[in-house]
C-alpha cells in the first residue's frame, strides 16, 4: 500500500470511530433537504431540476467543510502526534494529500447520500440528468477547494477553533467575491480589469457555471488549481514549522 493510501485509509477510519462523522452526515442531509424543498421554493418553481439544491451548497459548505478540515493538522499538533507522523517514512506532501483525499471522499459520501433528492425530482418530472450530474461534480470540486483551504489553515495553528474561523472567513470572502452587489461596490473604486480579475476568483461563479451543465475547462482548472495551491501552501507551512 502506498503511503498516500495508508494515510487516507487511516484518516477515513478515524472519521467513523466517533459519532462526529454520523452527526455531520445527518446535519448535511437534513439541511440539504430543508434548504432545497423549503428555502429553495422547490415546489413553487414547478421546474424539474435541482438548482434549488445546488444553489445552497456554497453556504452549506461554508459552515460544514471547516468543521471537517479544522482537525486535520491542528489536532495532530495539539495532541503531540504530529512529530510521530513526520517520523514515518512518508513526505509532507504525501501526508497532506492522504488527509485531504480522506476528507474529500467523506464529503463525497455525504453528497452521494443525497440521492433521494435526485430520485424525487425524477419522480415528479423529467429533469436533465446530465445537468444534475454536472452539478454534483461541480459541488464536489467546490467542496475540495474549501477543504484544501481548511487543510492549509489547519496547519497554521494548534487550535481547531482558530482553524475553523480562519477557514470560514477565507471561504466567505471567496463566496462574496463575484456577487453582483460586491462587484458594483468595487466598480466605482477600482479599474475594470482589476474588478474582472477579482470576479474570476469567485468560487460561486465557477460553480454556478458547472451546475448549469456547462463543463468549461477553465472552471475545472480553477478548482484544481485552487486545491493544488492551498495544499502546497499547507505543505510549506508544515515544513517551516518543522524546521528548527
Amino acid at each position: 500500500m502506498s503511503p498516500i493510501a495508508a494515510v487516507t485509509r487511516r484518516e477515513l477510519r478515524s472519521y467513523f470511530v466517533t459519532p462526529v462523522a454520523y452527526v455531520f452526515l445527518v446535519i448535511f442531509l437534513v439541511l440539504s433537504g430543508i434548504l432545497t424543498f423549503y428555502a429553495g421554493d422547490f415546489y413553487e418553481r414547478r421546474q424539474a431540476d435541482l438548482q434549488p439544491f445546488f444553489v445552497m451548497h456554497p453556504w452549506l459548505y461554508l459552515v460544514l467543510v471547516p468543521a471537517v478540515s479544522m482537525r486535520m493538522w491542528a489536532e495532530e499538533a495539539k495532541g503531540g502526534t504530529l512529530e510521530l507522523l513526520m517520523s514515518l517514512p512518508l513526505t509532507l506532501a504525501q501526508a497532506m494529500l492522504g488527509k485531504f483525499l480522506a476528507a474529500w471522499m467523506f464529503i463525497g459520501l455525504a453528497l452521494v447520500l443525497t440521492f433521494p433528492i435526485w430520485i424525487t425530482v425524477n419522480y415528479l418530472g423529467s429533469p436533465d440528468n446530465g445537468v444534475i450530474l454536472a452539478g454534483y461534480i461541480g459541488s464536489w470540486l467546490m467542496a475540495g477547494a474549501f477543504l484544501a483551504i481548511g487543510a492549509c489553515l489547519s496547519a497554521v495553528t494548534q487550535s481547531q477553533v482558530v482553524a475553523f474561523v480562519l477557514t470560514l472567513v477565507v471561504c466567505f470572502l471567496l463566496i462574496l467575491v463575484g456577487q453582483p452587489q460586491v462587484m458594483e461596490f468595487f466598480q466605482g473604486a477600482m479599474p475594470r480589469r482589476l474588478v474582472n480579475a477579482l470576479a474570476h476568483l469567485s468560487m460561486v461563479r465557477h460553480f454556478e457555471a458547472i451546475s448549469r451543465g456547462v463543463l468549461d475547462l477553465r472552471d475545472l482548472l480553477y478548482f484544481l488549481a485552487s486545491m493544488t495551491a492551498w495544499l502546497t501552501a499547507g505543505v510549506l507551512t508544515l515544513d517551516l514549522k518543522r524546521t528548527p
